[in-house]
């Protein structure tokens, strides 16, 4: 449990801080359709939270109970989430792209006794996992569906007091139940504490320069540690203004709108806005504009405006590794992305680079409060951090083999330290695989290199007991429409071929490729494919197509298309 935090950094008295110095600064910006926003002040979003905090009382909401939200981000998600706070409860956020299945199964897990429901795109698919006789209550911009069949929050705020006075949590308390996205198994919530985060944020803080008069886009889900590490209580101890995203038709005008000072985003999405820089200017001439004096930094500056990055002080990547190529084709356009390194368990926050090009390949130094070792037997990273969960909720003994005897968390990943103390990803300890030849391959830095083609969205490197490791690849939508027509066809053939090749040219004799095998079907949530966080589930891969894996080494070809 953390220690060290002082009580006015806690969520609650933050929230009572901007009401009481900042009532009238706009802090959220939300989008509500038809290029039209709406505006929040501390004063309003205090005085709606406060509001739904008494009729969470008043509906029988006690000290401790569980209370779930389904939604995309909104400002509503937030205020919501700062009720329940308010009212005593305990969050429990879903991801907003959940099967109905895996829905039940954590409103039943966490026993959540009142449902908020928002912004969705799913919401058909997603209803049938509420259980029966659950209490909801829609947020506005929720399905009409889900409006006319719940209690409206806008409705509800209407009929009901403010909460008097400033009710408070103990540093110690439970604040929140984040159920993992669970790349294996079943999802397990993880139980954080008001001190927890408070401690994260403030080392945060000195490494990521969230400020006052800065500006976030909050658009990966909050039910996801980092946003709501980053962006919640970010902006809880900084007061910088949240815009969010309307939707991915809108997201280039969602960020020149918010112009964030302060941008995150997964690796996925750092390689989509290459592809799109990349499909409007041929790289190679890019790379020549950019080294013309003068002429250079005027495209620098026209390409960052196009993507909203014109004023960001600070971007940076995680939850999964950054290709070393990306991160340098980033620095040559003057925006230096930052790596960071951390899990749901630990707040995210454990390690971070500053940008700086000699940190590339490396998360960074840990934060100050933070110990991090490698295991010796088998390379695995174990941390130990003063905001460490408090445990998984119901599941002491699953909580006890996550931790070691002394209280370091076991990460499940491999790395190693430099001389200068920086931490190094180089796999999953279980991800590691044996081909025939009894030689071990670790596939994510090959899957780093193969990322990189701009036709691939998403791929997995497999091959236990075969003789060479091979690759699997969904195609990104450009490349699935270009592969329609016979020429289309076999010029991504032939592209990713001598993609194969260079890339076989820089591994290990027994790491090299056998052949990449095209998908063109997305590998989505919904096929449970990947997590919401946009990782690929190694299991699931072995279990739809490894049976087809000694037919592909077979073909002797080095591109396979899957289903023709």
């Amino acid at each position: 449990m953390a220690t060290n935090v002082s009580d006015d950094a806690l969520a609650l008295q933050r929230l009572y801080h901007w009401e009481k110095t900042q009532p009238d600064r706009v802090v959220l910006t939300q989008p509500i359709g038809g290029g039209q926003t709406q505006d929040y002040t501390w004063r309003q979003i205090l005085d709606q939270v406060r509001r739904m905090a008494s009729h969470l009382k008043s509906a029988g909401i006690l000290p401790g109970d569980r209370v779930a939200m389904l939604s995309k981000n909104t400002a509503h998600w937030l205020m919501a989430d700062w009720a329940i706070w308010m009212a005593g409860g305990v969050s429990v956020p879903l991801y907003p792209t959940l099967a109905a299945g895996t829905i039940r199964q954590i409103l039943e897990h966490s026993e959540s006794k009142l449902l908020f429901v928002g912004k969705l795109d799913g919401w058909e698919g997603m209803k049938p996992g509420i259980p029966a006789g659950l209490p909801c209550i829609s947020l506005p911009l929720a399905p009409a569906d889900a409006a006319k069949s719940y209690p409206a929050w806008e409705k509800l705020v209407s009929q009901a007091q403010p909460m008097q006075g400033h009710p408070v949590r103990d540093a110690g308390e439970l604040a929140t139940i984040m159920y993992t996205s669970g790349t294996t198994g079943a999802p397990k919530g993880v139980m954080h504490s008001f001190g927890n985060f408070a401690h994260a944020v403030q080392q945060g803080l000195q490494r990521v320069p969230v400020r006052e008069n800065g500006r976030m886009l909050s658009y990966l889900p909050l039910s996801h540690v980092v946003e709501r590490a980053l962006v919640e209580h970010g902006q809880l101890a900084s007061g910088m203004h949240v815009y969010f995203a309307e939707s991915l038709d809108t997201f280039t005008s969602d960020m020149q709108r918010a112009r964030p000072t302060v941008f995150f985003s997964v690796p996925r999405l750092w390689v989509k806005f290459q592809q799109g820089i990349s499909a409007k200017m041929p790289p190679q001439k890019l790379n020549r504009l950019l080294k013309i004096p003068i002429l250079g930094g005027i495209v620098r500056k026209k390409v960052l405006t196009a993507l909203g990055l014109q004023d960001c002080i600070f971007a940076a990547g995680g939850a999964a590794p950054m290709p070393l190529e990306l991160l340098q084709w980033y620095t040559r356009l003057g925006l230096r992305l930052a790596e960071g390194y951390g899990m749901t368990e630990n707040l995210g926050a454990t390690h971070i680079t500053d940008g700086d090009p000699v940190s590339f390949g490396t998360v960074g130094r840990p934060y100050e409060a933070v110990q991090c070792r490698i295991d010796p037997s088998n390379g695995e990273i174990q941390c130990k951090a003063p905001w460490t969960m408090l445990g998984y909720y119901k599941e002491p003994e699953l909580t006890r083999q996550t931790m070691t005897d002394d209280g370091f968390l076991h990460t499940g990943d491999k790395g190693a330290v430099d001389a200068q103390g920086r931490l190094k990803i180089t796999g999953r300890v279980k991800d590691l695989f044996k081909t025939s030849k009894g030689k071990y391959v670790a596939p994510a830095p090959i899957e780093d290199k193969l990322v990189m083609h701009p036709a691939i969205e998403a791929c997995c490197v497999t091959g236990a007991n075969l003789g060479q490791p091979l690759a699997l690849a969904m195609l990104n939508a450009e490349a699935i429409k270009k592969s329609r027509d016979a020429a289309g066809k076999a010029e991504l053939e032939s592209t990713l071929a001598a993609h194969i090749k260079g890339i076989n040219e820089l591994l290990d004799p027994h790491e090299q490729l056998d052949c990449i095998v095209l998908m063109t079907e997305a590998w989505t949530v919904d096929n449970d494919i990947i997590t919401p966080t946009f990782k690929v589930k190694r299991n699931r891969i072995e279990d739809l197509f490894a049976k087809n894996y000694d037919n592909w080494v077979g073909m002797r070809k080095k591109v396979i298309w899957y289903g023709s």
